[in-house]
């Protein structure tokens, strides 16, 4: 699931280009083809988050699959840029849907918070294949003269296979410590989740990290670019051929770390404190970020796309532990509420980036200062984790009761 999503949502920058062309739409309206999925992303997690915990996991995820395959199927027949943007915002809908169901999930199968932290960083490490093979699917359709729309399509029978899975497979079930709080699972309670210092604090986590990570796959490109007179000389200012090829896919090179990353923080966070590794990779994205700007693009070429390294393991980890301060009961309620701070970083981040940038005179350069304040709140902020550690008891108390491992 996790990574059908991310072949659909990491492919937008392509798609746009093509769309654009195709409907003679402005900057701004092709925006709205990232804005509004995001939207739909943050506004589903907020407000449906809660369908997990009420309905159960197994409905929830059956629900928005169906929906983000109905909206993938009906891209078959999408030739109006207004019809093409209602449906990126549907699927975008049903992602918070079946993905807060997702989440809820690996909660009850795992045995610990650790393991959960772990499974959560394998989960993230799928989505990470998915942004990967997306924009590479899109590129060898528009080359073979398909549309792109049968990337959807192509999502939609992944889409058709998982409902089946879901459908048949066997969902492992819990004893809630307070059955009557399960009954009263609700919007309202899940709203006010919100309020709650481990829920906000990370959720404001998830926020500036999305903040931080967009600026590589939405501006880093433009930061990159040569001043030339013409596309072809694009990289010209890179003399070297393996460094001009770096510059033509550097942020395939990022998500290729990242989820490479992901894959290692399996294994990591199963063994060391997470806190620790959190703290030393946010410092090492400032660092990059910071040594990027003062050394160039020649400099920022190998350091930017290097951040994938340490971002790798910082979203999943911060999901793993927001949702695991919390009993099982209230996993999807949680998770739609540190969601609803994922996707509104992913769509405030690159607009606060573009506007500071313009002001500025365009240069993308502005828009990664703006970057490097944001990953800089974040290690401030894990630095603070670190020193007080203000989860420990809590996920103690929720290792003996929900887990049943001594703390």
């Amino acid at each position: 699931m996790f990574m059908m999503f991310a072949m659909t949502s990491d492919s937008v920058g392509e798609i746009i280009k093509e769309v654009k062309v195709a409907f003679d739409v402005t900057n701004a309206l092709a925006s709205l083809m990232h804005s509004l999925p995001m939207l739909g992303i943050a506004l589903s997690g907020l407000f449906l988050g809660f369908l997990a915990d009420k309905l159960g996991r197994k409905t929830t995820i059956i629900i928005g699959l169906a929906l983000f395959g109905i909206a993938c199927y009906s891209f078959l027949i999408a030739n109006d840029f207004v019809f093409i943007v209602s449906l990126m915002s549907l699927s975008g809908v049903a992602v918070g849907i079946f993905k807060t169901g997702a989440l809820a999930l690996i909660g009850d199968i795992s045995s610990s918070t650790r393991q959960h932290t772990a499974t959560m960083n394998g989960a993230e490490a799928f989505f990470g294949v998915g942004a990967i093979i997306g924009p590479l699917i899109v590129a060898w359709l528009i080359h073979r003269g398909v549309p792109w729309q049968y990337l959807y399509v192509i999502a939609g029978g992944i889409c058709t296979l998982l409902i089946a899975v879901a459908a048949f497979v066997r969902y492992p079930k819990y004893v809630a410590t307070h059955q009557h709080t399960v009954e009263k699972v609700s919007l309202k309670k899940s709203l006010a989740l919100v309020k709650n210092p481990y829920a906000f604090g990370f959720s404001i986590g998830a926020f500036l990290y999305v903040a931080a990570e967009s600026a590589i796959y939405v501006w880093m490109p433009s930061y990159l670019v040569c001043d030339a007179q013409s596309i072809q000389e694009t990289y010209a200012c890179y003399s070297e051929g393996a460094a001009r090829q770096l510059a033509i896919y550097s942020v395939t090179a990022f998500f290729v770390l990242r989820a490479l990353g992901r894959f290692v923080g399996i294994w990591m966070m199963a063994r060391f404190n997470w806190a620790l590794v959190l703290l030393l990779f946010s410092g090492a994205i400032v660092l990059c970020f910071g040594l990027g700007l003062a050394g160039g693009k020649h400099v920022a070429l190998y350091l930017f796309p290097l951040t994938g390294i340490f971002m790798s393991v910082i979203y999943p980890t911060f999901n793993s532990k927001g949702i695991s301060c919390f009993e099982k009961h209230q996993h999807g309620s949680v998770a739609g509420v540190i969601l609803f701070f994922t996707a509104a970083g992913a769509a405030a981040g690159p607009l606060i980036m573009g506007l500071v940038s313009d002001a500025m005179g365009g240069d993308a350069k502005y828009g990664f200062m703006v970057a490097t304040g944001f990953a800089s709140l974040l290690f401030l902020g894990l630095l603070y984790n670190y020193i007080a550690n203000p989860t420990r008891q809590r996920l103690a108390e929720i290792e003996a009761r929900d887990y049943g491992v001594a703390g």
